[in-house]
C-alpha cells in the first residue's frame, strides 16, 4: 500500500525497497510517486524525462546505481562521437547499448557543435532515429536531463521558467515539445541516512533487470490505447506522450494487469493517466514560457477514461 490511508494496492513499497530507499522515510503518497517515477525510463523505451531538483534529492544515486543499463553523463563536453556516433571509426555510440542515457548536472554539460546536437535529437526523439552522414541511428534508448533548481523559502522555484535552468542547446521548444514529462523534484525530501534501507529487499542488479525485460512487453501500451479516450483534434505530441507515461506507470504500478478486464479504472486514472497529463501539461507550459506559439498556449486535451 502506499500509506496508511490510501485505497491503492500498488506495490509502491516493495519498488521503494528496490531502490534501496525506506519508504517510511518519505511523509507523504506525493513524494513516494514523484521519486517512483524516475523509474519510468527505465521500464519503458525511448521514454524522455526532465527532472529539475534541489541538491541532495539523489537524482545521481538513482541513475548511476541502479542498473547497468543506464548510462551517466555527469557533466563536462559531449561529442557526438561518444554518444551517437564516431564517423572516424564508423562504430555506434553509447546511445546504440544503453536503454537510457542520463545527463547529470545539466547546467555544466556542453557539446561539441550545439546545431549539429539539436539537430540529431530533433530527429531522434521523435522518430528513434536519425541520420548521420549515410549511417542510420537507430536505439530505444531513452534521455534523461537532471538540473538542479533554485527554490523560494516556500520549497517552490523562484522562477516560473523552470527551463531557464537549462544549458543553451535545450532552451529551444520545439526540442523540449520532443520530451514526455517533467519531474517536479522539489517535491522530494532531501536524502538523509533514515532513507537508507536497512532491511531484506530484492538484489538491485535482479530489480533493474526486471525493469530491463519489462520494457519489450507491449501488452500495457494495448491496454492504454484502449483505455484512454482521444478527444477529436487532440495534439499528436500531447497524445503520444501521455500514452506513453501511461503506459510506463502501468507497468511499474500494475504489472499484474494484462488485460483490460482486470482493469481497476478508478487506480488506472488516478495513479496513470492523470500523473501523465500533468507531467505532460508542465512541458507544454514551459514551452509556452519559451515560445508564443498558439499550440504551446493551448490547454492539453481532455484525456479520460472510457466509460466502464
Amino acid at each position: 500500500m502506499c500509506s496508511n490511508s490510501c485505497r491503492y494496492t500498488c506495490p509502491v513499497g516493495s519498488l521503494m525497497n528496490g531502490m534501496e530507499y525506506t519508504p517510511s522515510a518519505f511523509t507523504t503518497v506525493t513524494q513516494k510517486l514523484e521519486f517512483l517515477t524516475r523509474l519510468l525510463p527505465f521500464i519503458e523505451p525511448r521514454l524522455n524525462l526532465i527532472e529539475l531538483a534541489p541538491k541532495g534529492t539523489g537524482k545521481s544515486y538513482v541513475f548511476g546505481n541502479l542498473s547497468k543499463f543506464v548510462w551517466l553523463v555527469s557533466g563536462g563536453k559531449v561529442s557526438r562521437a561518444k554518444l551517437v556516433y564516431d564517423k572516424s571509426t564508423k562504430s555506434p555510440g553509447i546511445m546504440r547499448f544503453y536503454d537510457m542515457v542520463a545527463f547529470d548536472e545539466i547546467q555544466t554539460i556542453s557539446f561539441s557543435d550545439n546545431t549539429e546536437m539539436q539537430s540529431f535529437l530533433k530527429n531522434y526523439l521523435e522518430f528513434g532515429k536519425a541520420t548521420i552522414d549515410n549511417y542510420e541511428f537507430m536505439s530505444e534508448c531513452g534521455l534523461m536531463l537532471l538540473g538542479n533548481i533554485l527554490l523560494s523559502e516556500n520549497n517552490e522555484p523562484l522562477s516560473y521558467k523552470y527551463f531557464s535552468a537549462l544549458p543553451e542547446v535545450f532552451r529551444e521548444s520545439a526540442l523540449l515539445d520532443r520530451f514526455h514529462g517533467m519531474i517536479e523534484g522539489w517535491l522530494l525530501p532531501r536524502v538523509n541516512v533514515d532513507m537508507a534501507l536497512h532491511d531484506w529487499t530484492l538484489n538491485v542488479e535482479f530489480f533493474s533487470e526486471v525493469l530491463h525485460q519489462m520494457r519489450t512487453e507491449s501488452v500495457y501500451s494495448h491496454i492504454v490505447d484502449e483505455a484512454i479516450v482521444v478527444p477529436n483534434g487532440a495534439d499528436m505530441r500531447h497524445t503520444k506522450a501521455v500514452k506513453k507515461v501511461a503506459t510506463a506507470y502501468m507497468k511499474l504500478l500494475f504489472p499484474h494487469v494484462t488485460s483490460i478486464e482486470q482493469l481497476d479504472w478508478d487506480d488506472f486514472n488516478a495513479l496513470c493517466l492523470q500523473p501523465a497529463i500533468r507531467r505532460r501539461d508542465i512541458v507544454r507550459q514551459q514551452c509556452s514560457n519559451i515560445d508564443a506559439e498558439a499550440s504551446f498556449s493551448k490547454p492539453i486535451p481532455a484525456y479520460t477514461i472510457k466509460q466502464h
